[in-house]
C-alpha cells in the first residue's frame, strides 16, 4: 500500500505542476513609453536670419537687388503658425533701399524621418522705399531642413503684390533657430 500511495502522490504532484500556469508576483510592472523627440513641435518659437533677393517691379520701375533680414515665428501646433519678418534690400545697386515688413499665416507639413518640413504662407504688410510706401500682400512657399531640434536651414520664395505698381518675387535663404 505504501507503494501505491507513493505512486498516487507522485502522479498528483506531476499533474498539479503541469496545470499550475504562470507564477503571480506582487510587484507591478510599469511600462514607460519612450519620449518622442520631434524635430518640429507645437509651441515652437523660431528666429530667422537670412539673405534675400528680389526681382520685379516697384512703383512701376524695374527693381532687382540683394539684401537680408530677420524673422520671428511661433507655431501653435506642429502644422500651423504665424510669423513676421523684415527684409531690407538694395535696389538696382544705386543705394536706394527697399524695405518689406510682412506678417504671415504659415502651414507646414513635417516629415520627421527626412528632417524636412515643406511650408506655405500667405499674408500682407507694408512695403516702402524710394520715398514711397504702400500696402501689399504676399503668398509663397518654402522648405526647411533641421539638423536637430534647434538649428535648421531654410529657403523660400514669395510673390509680393500691391496696388501701386508692386509686383515682384522675393526669395530668401538662411538659418533658423527654434526654441
Amino acid at each position: 500500500m505504501n507503494k501505491t500511495l507513493t505512486l498516487i502522490a507522485l502522479v498528483l504532484a506531476t499533474a498539479a505542476t503541469s496545470f499550475a500556469g504562470t507564477a503571480v508576483s506582487d510587484s507591478k510592472k510599469v511600462v514607460v513609453a519612450p519620449v518622442q523627440d520631434n524635430l518640429f513641435r507645437a509651441g515652437e518659437f523660431q528666429v530667422d536670419a537670412y539673405v534675400s533677393g528680389i526681382a520685379g517691379k516697384y512703383n512701376h520701375n524695374t527693381a532687382n537687388g540683394v539684401g537680408g533680414g530677420l524673422g520671428l515665428s511661433y507655431f501653435f501646433t506642429r502644422y500651423i503658425g504665424i510669423g513676421i519678418d523684415d527684409t531690407l534690400t538694395s535696389i538696382n545697386g544705386n543705394g536706394k533701399v527697399f524695405d518689406a515688413l510682412t506678417g504671415n499665416l504659415i502651414g507646414r507639413l513635417p516629415i520627421e524621418s527626412w528632417h524636412l518640413a515643406p511650408y506655405a504662407f500667405v499674408g500682407g504688410g507694408a512695403v516702402w522705399g524710394n520715398h514711397k510706401s504702400q500696402g501689399g500682400g504676399d503668398v509663397g512657399g518654402g522648405l526647411e531642413y533641421r539638423f536637430n531640434r534647434t538649428v535648421g536651414l531654410f529657403v523660400d520664395s514669395r510673390y509680393v503684390y500691391g496696388s501701386q505698381g508692386l509686383s515682384e518675387t522675393l526669395s530668401r535663404g538662411g538659418i533658423r533657430f527654434a526654441f
